[in-house]
């Protein structure tokens, strides 16, 4: 199938070159070059035709990563407006992508796993602290003082080993950017922790110890889309295993749990979710900066609904963004729920694959750009390429407290307690108006066009 295989050397990265035999010199013009930036800053790049579809491209990274744990990972591009998209599999590549080849895209955990201690290779495990170590840098996993230590400490831990005085002198953990604010109070604390309590543990170990902190922290998970609610408060909404999450600043406002979400829907740059509270229904409003930005959120809302609330994707249904007498953006989910993932990582019998670990990398002049831009980053700004890789790493908050007093509500939404009949009825009484006069006017013409007839066929017999 391949005519060569060959690693090409890209500074600290290693693009490995993919080419296909082609049978024509047509088939050759329509070969696109794509290259794919994984999780340790690595990359593969391989020629794809025209009509190859996204599916390929995520098989073809697990191959090479020998993977079966594959329904928690995901493909992730920029498009020229530097909106970020969530690559579909079903649908051809060169469709999906509204730049021009080549094209660039990043290997990123999409579903993270409720329970690292289902998850049943070591691979997969390392390929989750690879994106936990990312969330922590770019400020995404938000914790407390102790736990940041903790975290921390298990990183240098898995990746430098155990202590030792001779190859590891005063301030060494300053050589390494582990958070986006590094202090020298919390440099202090994870050299002691580094010392004193992790000695011993070997890579898995230090790494599955981290997996085991982070899966029971607030955003652990959430990929924070940035919008204002109806106050102009600037709030992230976010997806976990849970539920629906809102965040103001750092701090967690609120949680929908997915059975008490009703529905997601979206017009324009209005997000909107319907769920249920203390047997009320209410209709939560959130607005986006650009319509592309909200179609976005909405998808990846019923993505993550799906995957995390159904016990068999059977039971998952096609669903519409919120026209009900017009039509709007149809989606469905197409591949397996968490139920079934874990079920079939239990029957995973084989030799577990080598883990390949990268080495800790030093700060770099990149990184501390990449820091400077992420503190520094208006939410609502059009999305910026990070500088090391072409992908927005949205950070949660910038430290900001929340809103006092009043000014902080729940919901601090759109918000409605009303019963199921009459929200129905609100939504459906306006339209329910217009239908009647089509249906009148309709039955008038009808009526018009009988009688017509009628006189006409009277004309004739006569």
């Amino acid at each position: 199938m391949f005519a060569s295989c060959h690693c090409v050397p890209r500074g600290r990265r290693t693009m490995k070159m993919i080419h296909f035999r082609s049978s024509s010199i047509k088939s050759l013009s329509q070969e696109m070059k794509c290259t794919i930036r994984l999780l340790d800053d690595s990359e593969i790049s391989c020629h794809i035709q025209r009509e190859t579809k996204g599916q390929f491209l995520i098989d073809h990274i697990c191959n090479y990563y020998s993977l079966l744990e594959k329904d928690y990972f995901g493909i992730r591009y920029v498009d020229p407006e530097k909106q970020r998209h969530w690559l579909e599999p079903n649908k051809s590549i060169s469709k999906q992508m509204k730049s021009h080849p080549p094209y660039t895209m990043c290997f990123r955990v999409k579903f993270y796993p409720h329970e690292p201690l289902k998850i049943k290779e070591e691979l997969t495990r390392y390929l989750l602290y690879l994106q936990i170590k990312r969330d922590i840098f770019h400020g995404r996993l938000l914790c407390s003082f102790s736990d940041a230590a903790y975290l921390g400490a298990c990183i240098v831990q898995a990746e430098l080993g155990d202590y030792d005085p001779d190859e590891h002198p005063e301030n060494y953990i300053s050589e390494f950017e582990i958070f986006p604010k590094q202090s020298q109070k919390l440099e202090r604390k994870i050299v002691e922790i580094h010392k004193n309590e992790l000695r011993g543990q070997t890579p898995p170990v230090a790494e599955f110890n981290l997996l085991l902190k982070a899966h029971t922290l607030e955003t652990y998970g959430v990929d924070p889309h940035p919008c204002k609610d109806s106050t102009g408060t600037t709030t992230f909404l976010g997806f976990t295993a849970a539920g629906f999450v809102v965040f103001q600043g750092n701090k967690r406002i609120h949680l929908i749990k997915w059975p008490d979400v009703c529905k997601l829907k979206f017009e324009g740059k209005t997000f909107y979710v319907i769920g249920t509270q203390k047997e009320k229904k209410a209709m939560l409003a959130f607005h986006t900066s650009t319509p592309a930005a909200c179609k976005h959120l909405w998808k990846c809302g019923v993505e993550n609904q799906a995957f995390y609330k159904y016990a068999k994707s059977s039971q998952i249904k096609t669903v519409s963004s919120s026209k009900i007498f017009f039509k709007g953006s149809r989606f469905r989910y197409s591949g397996k729920v968490a139920k079934e993932v874990v079920e079939a990582s239990s029957k995973i019998q084989r030799e577990p694959p080598e883990v390949h670990r990268a080495n800790m990398t030093q700060s770099r002049s990149s990184h501390s750009l990449n820091k400077q831009l992420i503190i520094n980053m208006e939410p609502l700004q059009p999305l910026l390429p990070s500088p090391s890789e072409q992908e927005e790493e949205l950070p949660l908050g910038e430290g900001k407290s929340l809103p006092s007093g009043g000014q902080c509500r729940r919901f601090a939404l759109e918000e409605r307690d009303i019963s199921s009949s009459s929200c129905l009825e609100s939504i459906l009484f306006p339209f329910s108006l217009i239908r009647m006069e089509l249906w009148w006017s309709s039955l008038l013409t009808l009526d018009a066009w009988v009688a017509s007839r009628e006189r006409g066929l009277m004309k004739n017999e006569r």
